[in-house]
């Protein structure tokens, strides 16, 4: 069995992605890992010259930043592509990672297990993950039904699969949903835990990719001096993550330069999401968001 992971990223440091680390921590079962570089500002190309340069791939890309492209991130998902697209033929399953999200040592070989198990079946498509959304610090997770719970991450070698929408997951030709198996794994996702003034510049970036949902309303004023940064405080629910990280993560942990802290006491949720959740748990009725077909 081969197995090729890939990403896209584009300004890593002037951003602040954990992006060595999510490479790293699923390299062990790749036996290769495309990485589509985009056009960056920072050294971002060098950070990825700098992992294991006998598996590493890097696809030098230039992003198309037209209004049509940036619209709904539609370019993250073009990213995507030109990264799953220079998979070699002969592998068998493509591992895909974003930039923010790593997966715990723990959960790779449930993860390798799965892959041998559906190897061969025509009918699977690919692998659904739980996730772990952090939120502030590294220290709270998200409980809000705004936060997806499943997402594909490992998917078959089939080049009529294709990345969906903003790089969410993914769909294949005429826009079918892919049939998946779920894996005992959880992803990771470090998105939203950033040095506030850091999480600031990429909420202003992100907010030319998604408008609608005006990350800006965020942002704050810290001080006399106008200094700008990220308000953490208007999360709605959290709760104390009790776990332990990735190995590949601790450097970058240990490096943490900023406190959050949230008084889990008056977590609050709207109406709407309160009612998403009494329908699932006590009508077992999903009304999340679902972008694959459970087989």
């Amino acid at each position: 069995m081969k197995v090729s992971g890939f990403t896209f990223i584009r300004n890593a440091t002037k951003f602040d992605y954990p992006v060595v680390e999510a490479i790293k921590s699923i390299l062990p079962i790749c036996d290769d890992f495309v990485v589509a570089v985009g056009n960056s500002d920072d050294n971002t190309l060098d950070l990825i010259q700098s992992i294991e340069k006998q598996k590493i791939r890097i696809l030098e890309t230039i992003w198309d930043d037209s209004q049509e492209m940036k619209k709904g991130g539609k370019v993250f998902a073009s990213e995507t592509d030109k990264a799953f697209q220079a998979i070699p033929m002969d592998s068998d399953w493509a591992f895909y990672i974003q930039g923010d999200e790593v997966i715990h040592e723990k959960y790779l070989g449930n993860i390798y297990s799965s892959m041998e198990s559906w190897k061969d079946d025509k009918m699977v498509d690919g692998l659904l993950f739980n996730y772990l959304h952090f939120y502030g610090s590294y220290d709270y997770i998200g409980l809000s039904p705004k936060w997806y719970g499943h997402e594909i991450r490992v998917i078959k070698n089939n080049k009529a699969i294709y990345s969906f929408r903003d790089a969410q997951g993914f769909r294949k030709s005429k826009n079918e949903k892919l049939n998946v198996k779920p894996v005992d794994a959880y992803l990771y996702h470090y998105g939203w835990v950033k040095e506030p003034e850091t999480m600031m510049k990429k909420a202003i970036n992100a907010n030319s990719f998604y408008q609608e949902k005006n990350y800006l309303i965020q942002v704050k004023s810290k001080d006399s001096n106008g200094r700008k940064e990220f308000d953490y405080s208007s999360i709605d629910s959290l709760s104390l993550f009790t776990g332990t990280h990735p190995k590949v993560m601790e450097e970058r942990i240990q490096r943490k330069n900023w406190s959050f802290e949230h008084d889990i006491s008056f977590n609050r949720l709207s109406l709407r999401y309160r009612g998403k959740i009494f329908i699932k748990k006590y009508l077992g009725i999903n009304t999340y968001y679902k972008n694959y077909r459970l087989i």
